[in-house]
């Protein structure tokens, strides 16, 4: 059985259960999951066998769309009072809290020295709410916290990529140049805001026009050029593909709604497809053995670490308990992860594999926790917004 048909048949049976996925705890992107976890242990018979490029690839163009996607989702709504001042603290508080939490979990528990726990950090810090669909379907779901990790995830994959440069090169002894890394930075926004505003503005000029069937695609073709354009200097393609989904929706709001529908079908299949790839690739070190300090190490930093950052960081804000915990829950590990952790297997160092492997099983369950309980935490923020007002702890 091909990998194409392994694909085919699991897309079939997620169209004809997602009415009951949106309404209960059921997950298509769990089934896409375990399909590959089972067509990796042979049970559909011999595959051909895809190396660990092409799943940095395709996970590569899956957070590149989904990046652009949410970038045009926060750049076409309006922003609620105090959204910019949640997304500052949870980016410079919370997310350097998480990576060191996590490199001290991986330095006390595992042994890895300071350097590897702290690439180890970085990897598992971004977070990806393309996991947890529920939260965003879901009107009572209050705004600021959707666009909280809406823009979040959008900015924290390219905060990450540079600081696991760094310190990927500091353990392969080839330190990155800090000067470079900031230029790749600027470059990505830069192209991101750049190609998008060129663009529209041909498009609006009495010469050219977009029209017909081709109308949806001029969103598509302009992602495309920012991202050929980011590969091809080198630029932060993570930033750059935000910056551009924003731009788009500010620049030319038509753009973004002819674009909506066709854009949100990419995103997904491409996101199915990676998870695929992804559990054919995690399905031979699945059952390896695992210390009891790698099983803590594993838990901690799915379910502890993030929640207790974000409790620090948003001492004195304006969310409230409920919504602070549902902030410090989502940190579902997508693909920004699965490529971080990609580059780390390229390092040629006695750690690199147990790193690798451990960032996979965090990944792996962070898939299946967290789209699983996206629908419940959405249902609770239903009730309560339905129920009488009850005085809560801010």
């Amino acid at each position: 059985m091909t990998l194409l048909l392994v694909f085919a048949i699991t897309l079939v049976i997620a169209v004809l259960i997602s009415a009951l996925v949106q309404r209960t705890v059921l997950s298509t992107t769990v089934l896409f999951l375990f399909a590959g976890l089972l067509a990796g242990r042979g049970a559909f018979g011999a595959l051909p066998g895809l190396g660990p490029q092409w799943l940095r690839i395709l996970a590569e163009l899956a957070l590149f769309s989904v990046l652009f996607t949410d970038g045009m989702r926060a750049g076409g709504e309006p922003s609620p009072p105090g959204a910019r001042a949640l997304v500052t603290r949870a980016l410079a508080i919370g997310m350097p809290l998480t990576i060191v939490g996590i490199a001290a979990l991986a330095h006390y528990l595992l042994g890895f020295d300071w350097i590897e726990g702290i690439l180890l950090g970085s990897v598992l810090s971004p977070t990806d709410p393309i996991f947890v669909s529920a939260i965003f379907r879901f009107d009572a779901v209050p705004e600021r916290l959707r666009r909280l990790l809406n823009v979040e995830s959008g900015i924290n994959d390219g905060i990450a990529l540079p600081l696991v440069v760094i310190f990927l090169g500091e353990l392969a002894l080839q330190p990155a140049s800090l000067g470079m890394v900031a230029v790749e930075l600027a470059a990505g926004v830069g192209i991101g805001i750049v190609i998008p505003w060129l663009a529209i503005r041909l498009e609006a000029s009495r010469f050219f026009g977009a029209a017909g069937i081709l109308r949806p695609l001029n969103a598509f073709a302009i992602g495309l050029l920012v991202l050929a354009v980011s590969w091809r200097v080198h630029a932060n393609i993570f930033l750059a593909a935000f910056a551009a989904g924003i731009a788009v929706a500010r620049f030319n709001p038509e753009v973004r709604a002819a674009f909506h529908e066709f854009g949100e079908g990419v995103t997904e299949l491409l996101k199915l497809a990676a998870i695929l790839i992804f559990g054919l690739q995690m399905a031979p070190n699945l059952f390896l053995p695992l210390s009891g300090a790698a099983i803590a190490f594993v838990l901690l930093s799915l379910a502890a670490v993030r929640m207790v950052a974000i409790e620090i960081a948003m001492i004195g804000s304006a969310l409230s308990r409920g919504e602070t915990l549902a902030a410090g829950w989502f940190g579902p590990k997508g693909f920004g992860s699965v490529v971080y952790g990609l580059m780390i297997l390229e390092l040629a160092t006695p750690a690199a594999e147990d790193m690798a492997h451990l960032v996979g099983l965090v990944i792996m369950l962070s898939i299946v926790v967290y789209s699983s309980t996206d629908i419940l935490i959405a249902r609770w923020f239903e009730r309560r917004a339905t129920s009488p007002a009850v005085p809560e702890r801010p």
